[in-house]
């Protein structure tokens, strides 16, 4: 019984210890954050020697100002398009500068997984655009697939939805993908093609009215 017992607080207290554990992850990220250079970090440090309030605590406070207008807020989108977009962006163009390959491939596989919830919300958006707290939804769950650590959104997504598909259709992809290049290649020719029948039509036809204007005005002249 007591094996028993102890087998069961482990198990109930292991999602706990996880919870957790993640918690003092996302504060270690936090303050490997906040003590970047950037202008971000140089405004809270501004406005916590003002103030003496620590960059973490307005950190917060700015996540719970930004839910709240998300909610309630004009241009809810903007906001919304401005997280999801350019600090992801910005990110991207620091890890391109970096010789680091794994922050490449987080930007980027966060891209891929954007790109796919774009796709997706596009034919989703008149229903869900209806939907209450929809803006703070999808904030949320663009966050999380940018969070900075291994299991974020984008890499479980990435893991388990995309690449197992993905592996297998790859060929099918390709192969698609090829004829669709071909069939562009094949109507530009063709474009150009008559784009190039079309002009010099055009040219023959002014050079034909020329030289037949210069014909009735010689008969004039005659007459």
């Amino acid at each position: 019984k007591r094996l028993s017992q102890r087998v069961r607080l482990r198990s109930a207290s292991s999602p706990l210890l996880s919870m957790a554990a993640a918690i003092s992850s996302y504060r270690e990220r936090l303050d490997e954050f906040l003590k970047e250079d950037n202008y971000f970090t140089r405004g809270l440090g501004f406005v916590e020697a003002k103030t003496k309030v620590k960059k973490a605590h307005q950190f917060y406070v700015l996540v719970v100002l930004s839910g709240i207008y998300l909610l309630i807020g004009y241009a809810a989108a903007l906001l919304c398009n401005f997280i999801g977009v350019v600090y992801p962006a910005y990110c991207s163009c620091k890890a391109l500068e970096t010789d680091d390959k794994d922050d490449d491939v987080q930007w980027l596989t966060y891209w891929v997984v954007f790109g796919l919830f774009t796709f997706v919300e596009f034919f989703s958006d008149i229903v869900l655009s209806w939907m209450p707290f929809y803006f703070l939804i999808k904030c949320a769950f663009l966050i999380w697939c940018m969070l900075p650590f291994a299991s974020n959104g984008s890499t479980t997504i990435y893991n388990r939805v995309i690449r197992p598909y993905f592996l297998k259709y790859e060929k099918k992809l390709d192969t698609a993908v090829d004829r669709a290049g071909q069939l562009a290649g094949d109507v530009s020719s063709r474009v150009k093609d008559a784009a190039g029948n079309a002009a010099s039509s055009i040219a023959t036809d002014a050079i034909r009215q020329q030289l037949a204007a210069g014909d009735d005005t010689k008969t004039d002249k005659r007459d």
